[in-house]
C-alpha cells in the first residue's frame, strides 16, 4: 500500500528540510531510489518526481548506479525553483501544493519513523500476498528438479 497523503507530506518535508544534516543524507538517497509508485497521492508524486529528477546528479552514460546532489546550493535552489514556480513541477500544481517543501516534518520524524515509511512504500494489500506466494512456491519446487537434473 503506497504511502497516504500525510505521510507522503512528511517523507517530502524531509527530503526539502533536512539535506543538510548528514545523519539524513543516506536516508534521502535511499528515498530518491525508491519508485514513484510508492506515492499515492498523485500531486505528491509529481512533487516526488520532481525532486528525483531535479536532484539527480550529472554522469555519464556508464553503467554507474543513480546518485544525487544532496545538500548545498544546488538543492536548495531545486526546492526554492518547485517552491516559487510550482508550474516547472506540474501544469496542475500551485502554489498552496507545495508550500510545506523545505519545513521540518517535525520530531516524530526519527530513523525508527523512516524504517515504518520504507515498510508502509512497498507494502502489498492483504488480498493480493497469498495469490504472490502460491504462485512463487508452485514454481520454484519445479525449477529446481529442472536445475537439479540438468547439473
Amino acid at each position: 500500500m503506497p504511502l497516504d497523503a500525510e505521510l507522503g507530506k512528511k517523507m517530502l518535508q524531509l527530503i526539502t528540510s533536512r539535506y543538510d544534516d548528514r545523519h539524513w543524507r543516506k536516508q534521502i538517497e535511499k528515498i530518491l531510489s525508491l519508485p514513484q509508485s510508492g506515492v499515492a497521492d498523485p500531486i505528491q508524486q509529481q512533487i516526488f518526481m520532481y525532486l528525483k529528477h531535479g536532484l539527480k546528479a550529472y554522469k555519464s552514460r556508464r553503467a554507474d548506479p543513480d546518485s544525487w546532489i544532496i545538500g548545498g546550493y544546488a538543492t536548495k535552489e531545486v526546492i526554492n525553483r518547485a517552491k516559487f514556480q510550482p508550474k516547472l513541477v506540474g501544469s496542475s500544481i500551485t502554489k498552496d501544493d507545495v508550500a510545506f517543501l523545505g519545513t521540518d516534518p517535525g520530531d516524530d520524524v526519527t530513523q525508527a519513523w523512516w524504517e515504518e515509511m520504507l515498510v508502509q512504500w512497498f507494502d502489498v494489500p492483504e488480498e493480493e500476498r497469498p495469490a504472490e506466494e502460491e504462485s512463487g512456491e508452485a514454481s520454484d519446487p519445479d525449477s529446481s528438479p529442472t536445475i537439479k537434473s540438468k547439473a
